[in-house]
């Protein structure tokens, strides 16, 4: 129990618990608003904070990952040039070998020239005395100057057949990387670029995308669609990401050679209207820009959220963009989380104030009934004090009353009575 003061007539009142806790809440309502406010602010504060910092450590990972792809493009640029000196370092000394052979070949044929010379010219002296020996050994000679001309020949071709399939292997090889940089190592052979992303996609679809769905957009209804779209899932079934994919290979269109930023605007189209967040071109067109040769190409300048790749970087890029949306998940659900808390903050103030005016109202009504309470409680002391004071002065004529009675005697009583006095003299 409480003891209350009352401000106006300064009467003190007694309440229980219950009243005393009601009262001390409606003077603690102010300072608790203040402090949700300030909470409130501060969760605000804490999470902006929050997300700038995911958001740096997202952009460092991305430039990092662009950073060793551009290492490795140089690292592949410098073997195609190492190899372009190596063929022509392997031209000139296989022309400088062939020269030699060649000359060596040349100088033994004038050898045996010049001996079949010297040889004709001793038969000629000794023809007279061995004619048709020396006939037959001039002719052997000659027969053996033939054969080796001809092995001479065999083998001088042998030899610029050989260095030429090593010149047309090499040719062959820088060819190969070549292509290699444009496509590195995407088998393209009997296939389309749109066989090759779905190719890789399910190779690694038990594995890395077991939540995800990749497939034709065949809905027309809008009047266009895309290739491919990517979708990917949580545990709860929550869209993590999407991607609207349009694949462009260089001979489909062989006879406008068209460029990739002649497909932006309709890509972006079909992205909107099929509501997906991000849009790639996965292109070989333009094989020759190096722009697009160099690795993943953001053209969000010109259209939101949009990457021209070329097809090695496929699974790459849906590896990138579903790790960053990941990372940003919990953070969408706690910016859900914290609107959710906002609404729910806003039905709690509405509330609070529409519990403040009933209770000022009741409080109001409670207050006048109070006053009136204590406005017959005056009344009502007011009364009990007469009575105490009628009281107080019955008891004091009782009191006079008892004393007459205690004082009262018989011989008082007969005193001037002389019946009585006779009466109680016979007893």
């Amino acid at each position: 129990m409480h003891q209350i003061k009352c401000p106006h007539c300064g009467k003190e009142f007694t309440i229980d618990e219950a009243s005393y806790a009601d009262i001390l809440n409606q003077v603690r309502t102010k300072e608790f608003n203040d402090e949700i406010h300030e909470k409130l602010k501060q969760l605000k504060k804490q999470h902006q904070s929050e997300l700038e910092l995911i958001e740096e450590k997202a952009n460092n990972a991305l430039e990092k990952k662009v950073a060793e792809k551009e290492k490795e493009l140089k690292e592949l640029n410098n073997k195609i040039a190492n190899f372009a000196n190596e063929k022509e370092i392997l031209k000139k000394d296989t022309e400088r070998a062939m020269l030699d052979q060649i000359s060596e070949k040349e100088k033994k044929i004038a050898e045996l020239g010049s001996k079949l010379q010297a040889l004709e010219s001793n038969k000629k002296l000794e023809l007279i005395e061995s004619s048709t020996i020396k006939e037959k050994e001039i002719a052997d000679l000659k027969a053996k100057l033939q054969l080796r001309e001809k092995e001479a020949e065999l083998e001088k071709n042998s030899i610029k057949e050989k260095y030429e399939i090593e010149i047309k292997q090499k040719d062959e090889t820088i060819a190969f990387y070549k292509d290699f940089k444009a496509k590195q190592s995407t088998k393209m052979i009997g296939e389309s670029l749109e066989q090759h992303c779905e190719i890789e996609f399910n190779r690694l679809r038990m594995t890395a995308f077991q939540n995800a769905e990749f497939g034709k957009d065949n809905d027309a209804k809008t009047g266009s669609k895309g290739d491919y779209i990517y979708r990917e899932y949580d545990k709860s079934g929550t869209e993590i990401i999407s991607i609207m994919f349009e694949m462009k290979n260089e001979g489909d269109e062989t006879a406008t050679k068209k460029k990739n930023e002649h497909f932006f605007k309709e890509l972006d189209k079909d992205r909107n209207e099929k509501k997906c967040e991000y849009a790639i071109l996965v292109s070989m067109l333009e094989a020759d820009n190096e722009l697009y040769n160099n690795g993943i190409v953001d053209v969000s300048y010109a259209y939101d959220k949009m990457y021209v790749i070329r097809p090695q970087f496929f699974i790459p890029i849906i590896t990138l963009l579903r790790n960053a949306a990941r990372n940003s998940l919990k953070y969408k659900q706690e910016v859900a989380l914290m609107r959710e808390q906002n609404i729910d903050i806003t039905n709690f103030e509405e509330d609070l104030n529409a519990f403040k005016e009933g209770f000022a109202r009741n409080y109001d009504i409670a207050s006048r009934k109070f006053k009136a309470a204590i406005d017959e409680i005056d009344k009502t002391i007011t009364n009990l004090q007469k009575t105490k004071a009628a009281l107080l002065s019955s008891e004091n004529n009782l009191r006079l009353a008892n004393n007459k009675a205690d004082d009262l005697t018989v011989k008082k009583l007969i005193k001037n009575n002389p019946t009585m006095k006779e009466k109680f003299k016979n007893v």
